[in-house]
């Protein structure tokens, strides 16, 4: 067996999200997170967006486990569309398996090979040994893998911080960390999102203070936006609450999924008699209600954007509320985040949000974290992960000003294989990569053209021209009809569209009857000339859908 071993990241690289490395040696692969993103503004009618892993699929008598770092769904949303087609167990600790067990139930999965793991437990498969070291970040159960290859060491980070109080008290395993380092790390993959910034992330433990003075000085009801998988800032709600006095119900799919699940194994504490349903709200003083709700992100169909816009069935906003965003817009979302917060202030809402108000931190390393972890592991060789481009070049940078040798830091490529021995690190040749795109119950069959067409019916609008011909004769018997989809109102317009029927009428007019029986060519014609006319008459460029109907 040749000795080197294959990094390949499918996922993470050149964007925020859908995270997902596969790390293979010989006749082994083992797969560190499998994760989505979710769509951008070209991605019409798109619901996420998870990372092509045709190479998996092509070799999943190679693929043995997948390992998941925390529960994020940047980390865990794609598990559910892939997991049964490769069959394998799935390694996470207490929390990351409850959330990625209630997913698979969402997605009615059975019968996946669900294990529990935690910090410092040894996983040994095949020629890999892998084990868990607890970090920090914004949810419980987080850990980074220290893996055993027969090359040598590899570090994943996963997403971390360093938070030195942190709420749970559970302290990131820093002399972990310490001693991987005294053993030897040939290679480091470490999370580069935040290494722009300067200095250290927050404490989770001080936003606790800011949230005690806000609940302090509310007169009305307190409705929370945060991020559902942030179990420690939920607990401070809800501690909060209890503490003046106040109900408390959850709103919102994922927060009611994501809090049950984190109570069941008493990752969250709930109070049995403060907790009540959405649907009891009004029985109580609006001066002793606390509703915790999704939507910090302006999502189209989250609760608290639906409560702003008066569509929620036992939630609108009025003035008195106060209205709390806990959480940062990731990064595309700032627009949709800011007409939220705009339309939540006509309300009448006190809206407290990040830009006026100390209400959220990170869960990822500021740049003197990431020194500290580098100086702790002392890696051979360096690939920066979890970023956009900028982040993963900063990062490379930052690797070589702590005395890094910069041939051995490498600025990674989707889908590029990189080739690891004891003594060097080089590019191999790429393989199947980029994004499937979900639509509804289609996995991956909305691509480059349907995305073009969707973009252009969305810019320009649809034209539709009906004709019936006689099947025997080759005669138009009736039409030419045109309707109009988005492109002009018809009652309005009515002279255009007679110019257009003559368009139409001219082309069937001129055709021979041979040509009337050639239905893709008579079709290209019309496309052709009513172009043509429309974008003289509208420098508009609709697209035209010619019908024919045989009789």
């Amino acid at each position: 067996m040749a000795k080197n071993l294959k990094i390949i990241p499918l996922g993470g690289i050149d964007e925020i999200g859908k995270n997902c490395t596969a790390i293979e040696y010989g006749k082994n692969i083992i797969i560190i997170d499998m994760g989505l993103t979710f769509p951008d503004e070209e991605m019409l009618g798109i619901d996420i967006v998870i990372p092509d892993i045709s190479y998996l699929e092509e070799n999943k008598e190679k693929v043995k486990a997948l390992f998941v770092t925390h529960g994020h769904e940047d980390h865990i949303g794609a598990i559910p569309y892939y997991i049964e087609g490769l069959n394998i167990p799935v390694y996470g600790t207490e929390l990351t398996i409850g959330l990625i067990e209630s997913k698979l139930k969402e997605h009615n999965i059975n019968g996946t090979n669900l294990n529990i793991i935690t910090p410092r437990q040894k996983i040994k498969i095949d020629c890999f040994i892998v084990e868990p070291i607890q970090v920090s970040h914004s949810i419980q159960g987080s850990v980074a893998f220290a893996i055993d290859t027969p090359v040598g060491k590899i570090l994943h980070t996963g997403d971390f911080k360093v938070d030195f109080t942190p709420v749970d008290g559970q302290v990131m395993d820093l002399a972990g960390f310490a001693k991987l380092g005294e053993e030897g790390v040939l290679l480091m993959l470490a999370d580069s999102t935040n290494v722009e910034r300067p200095g250290y992330t927050q404490s989770e433990s001080t936003v606790s203070g800011n949230l005690e003075e806000i609940f302090h000085e509310a007169e009305g009801r307190i409705i929370v936006s945060t991020f559902s998988s942030n179990i420690h800032r939920l607990q401070q709600i809800i501690d909060h609450s209890e503490f003046f006095g106040r109900k408390v119900c959850f709103a919102g799919r994922s927060m009611l999924r994501i809090s049950e699940v984190a109570a069941n194994i008493n990752q969250l504490k709930l109070n049995p008699n403060i907790m009540i349903d959405i649907s009891q709200i009004n029985n109580y003083a609006n001066n002793k209600l606390t509703i915790i709700t999704t939507g910090s992100q302006g999502e189209n169909m989250s609760g608290l954007v639906r409560m702003a816009s008066g569509n929620h069935s036992h939630v609108s906003i009025v003035p008195g509320d106060t209205v709390v965003l806990s959480a940062s817009p990731i990064p595309g979302n700032e627009k949709l985040v800011y007409r939220l917060i705009n339309q939540l202030f006509k309300k009448g809402a006190d809206v407290k949000y990040g830009s006026l108000e100390d209400i959220h931190t990170s869960g990822h390393a500021c740049q003197e974290e990431l020194k500290l972890m580098h100086s702790l592991i002392k890696p051979k060789f360096f690939i920066p992960v979890h970023g956009e481009y900028r982040h993963l070049k900063l990062h490379g940078q930052l690797a070589e000003k702590l005395g890094m040798d910069k041939e051995n830091i490498v600025i990674p490529e989707l889908g590029r294989r990189y080739i690891l021995t004891e003594d060097s690190i080089k590019q191999g040749n790429m393989v199947p990569n980029g994004a499937v795109l979900v639509d509804g119950l289609g996995i991956g069959d909305v691509g480059e053209v349907v995305l073009r067409d969707r973009k252009h019916l969305s810019q320009d609008g649809l034209i539709i021209v009906v004709l019936t011909i006689s099947k025997s004769e080759g005669i138009l018997l009736a039409g030419p009809d045109i309707i109009s989809r988005g492109f002009v109102y018809m009652k309005e317009s009515e002279e255009l569209i007679d110019q257009m029927r003559e368009v139409v009428q001219s082309v069937v007019d001129n055709a021979s009857l041979k040509e009337m029986m050639q239905w893709q060519d008579m079709k290209a014609k019309i496309r052709k000339d009513l172009k043509k006319f429309l974008y003289g008459k509208t420098r508009r460029k609709p697209m035209i859908l010619p019908i024919f109907m045989e009789i």
